[in-house]
């Protein structure tokens, strides 16, 4: 094998290492391409949105059913405001639950939706007014040492 045909197998194996690199970390960033193209938007108020961020899942039953488009604050009443695009194959009763949650310990976070009973639907712009916020670890931590340190002065009288 001569210099040229070396050189040119590994300049081969390297592309198809980098496509490979890219490609992976497009599935890892939830960047690549969507099977969504008829969504409608739904908005949510949070006192807490913890980690969540731009492109997170929505989730319902564990099955992606949107994505979330925008976070921004409402400096009127100081809450977080997440808007969402929903696939438009999914309809959503309007006592819907919207929920920030963890996947596994310390995943990555997702709004899941908890579906309700009512028969009248979501539509484009609608507010889901049932929302619950994150629930943030350290805080959760805190609040579990000092009602242990509590716990102990009680017993030590």
């Amino acid at each position: 094998m001569n210099r040229l045909t070396l050189d040119l197998w590994v300049g081969f194996f390297v592309a198809i290492g980098l496509a490979s690199l890219v490609f992976l970390a497009l599935k890892v960033g939830n960047l690549s391409g969507s099977s969504m193209s008829d969504t409608y938007r739904l908005e949510a108020k949070f006192d807490n949105i913890g980690g969540l961020k731009i492109r997170a899942p929505i989730k319902s039953a564990g099955v992606v059913v949107g994505r979330v488009a925008e976070i921004r604050f409402d400096p009127e009443s100081y809450v977080a405001v997440v808007g969402m695009q929903v696939d438009g194959r999914y309809k959503f009763p309007r006592d819907t639950f919207a929920t920030i949650l963890t996947s596994g310990l310390l995943g990555e976070q997702y709004v899941g939706f908890e579906v309700g009973g009512e028969q009248d639907v979501f539509k484009d712009g609608d507010v889901i007014k049932k929302t619950q916020s994150a629930v943030v670890l350290e805080k959760l931590i805190g609040q579990f040492m000092f009602s242990k340190a509590a716990g102990d002065e009680g017993g030590k009288q």
